[in-house]
């Protein structure tokens, strides 16, 4: 059966466009490689004010437990310039040992490779004794409003359950093997807006400049570390990541600074209770004169950005064993459980079930000439078979 073929599946999948939020004939492409299969599959689109529809695929197969799902995305990010890429990309031409194209790494090539793992698995022992599912959205590159979250509470009120769930993002930094995601840090942005009053530069006591007092909010943030980082987990991290005041005058002193911030953080907080500590590092910092004697304390706004992603880190050692061993078999390689990098839809996913993350070499994704080595397709669709292979046998002993 053609599904069998890792190269083929990805092939077809790159060839359909599907830049966020378009369906592109991605799904469509999906459908057909699963059907045949024995999947019973189902288009869902998801609707919210303000953002675009998104088109995403649930797909069963089995109507027993022990029930493994397999999570990922159809969509891709823009090619940016493309006069720039060797080989289109949406071509998905191979040379050299690699197969170009848009997707081919971020996360086109998991699913392609998982569909046809799936399909070995079928041809060589029939239908697992248990339940597989496909969870894909076409809006992970984008805001995630319409995607992942909606799917799975749609599955739910169904009366899906699940008992572990796999998710084929690329993990790898320079070889396949190397990294199986265990947990994620969280993350929490937020924006501060100091307000001052606007003066001539050469009068500062008439004015109030808001830039000093944003300043010291700013090292407030960055000083003392929040942490020193716990077993799973790296420090957290505070990043500033724009600090803009509006100001094309260099003898005005501005009315109002606003700064932005994004802080990555482990499980020693809650998204609440790091809110809390900025909230008084922040304060302090306000009320602080240092850098503004005689002055009252800032007078400033802290927003929140919506929907904080929540730290997780799973724990689900038949899972993490039946994987770790699967990659071992293939490479030969013991990979390392991490924690490491940004989020990923998996922050969703863990509010149903135990969920890890492994899928294929991440070097080249988002960029021009993303490719994939042809050699790691076809080991991934191997380890991913062997994974199918273990997690049942293991679920059902």
């Amino acid at each position: 059966m053609r599904a069998t073929d890792p190269i083929a599946n990805l092939q077809s999948l790159i060839r359909c466009p599907s830049v966020t939020p378009a369906e592109g004939g991605a799904l469509t492409a999906l459908t057909a490689m699963l059907e045949p299969l024995g999947f019973a599959v189902t288009r869902v689109t998801a609707h919210e004010e303000g953002t675009p529809d998104i088109e995403n695929l649930y797909a069963r197969l089995g109507n027993e437990g022990p029930h493994l799902m397999f999570a990922g995305h159809t969509d891709v990010v823009p090619v940016g310039d493309e006069a720039a890429w060797t080989h289109p990309p949406f071509a998905a031409e191979i040379a050299d040992g690699e197969l170009f194209g848009r997707g081919a790494v971020d996360m086109k090539g998991g699913v392609a490779c998982f569909v046809a793992a799936i399909a070995r698995h079928i041809e060589k022992h029939g239908a697992p004794k248990g339940s597989v599912s496909f969870l894909i959205t076409g809006d992970e590159e984008g805001p995630a409003v319409n995607g992942t979250t909606k799917l799975l509470q749609w599955a739910a009120d169904k009366g899906e359950t699940w008992d572990a769930c796999l998710v084929g993002e690329p993990t790898n930094p320079d070889m396949l093997g190397d990294m199986i995601k265990i947990g994620r840090r969280g993350s929490v942005s937020g924006r501060i807006t100091v307000n001052g009053v606007q003066g001539h530069a050469a009068y500062p006591h008439l004015a109030d400049n808001p830039v000093r007092a944003l300043l010291q909010m700013a090292d407030a943030l960055l000083d003392p570390p929040f942490d020193a980082g716990t077993v799973d987990f790296q420090p957290s991290n505070l990043e500033i990541t724009s600090i803009d005041v509006g100001n094309p005058a260099t003898n005005v002193i501005p009315a109002k600074a606003v700064a932005t911030f994004n802080i990555r953080f482990n499980d020693s907080w809650t998204a609440d209770s790091l809110k809390a500590e900025i909230e008084a590092r922040l304060a302090r910092a306000a009320a602080n004169r240092r850098l503004r004697p005689g002055r009252e304390p800032a007078r400033y706004e802290l927003v929140w950005a919506e929907r904080p992603s929540h730290v997780f880190l799973t724990r689900d050692n038949a899972l993490i064993e039946s994987l770790s061993g699967a990659i071992e078999a293939v490479t030969g390689r013991q990979p390392k459980l991490s924690t490491t990098g940004g989020t990923s839809d998996a922050r969703f996913i863990k509010d149903y079930c135990p969920v890890v993350e492994f899928g294929l070499v991440g070097q080249t994704m988002h960029m021009v000439d993303e490719r994939v080595a042809v050699a790691d397709l076809e080991g991934l669709t191997r380890i991913y078979e062997t994974f199918i292979d273990r997690w049942f046998g293991h679920a059902v002993a």
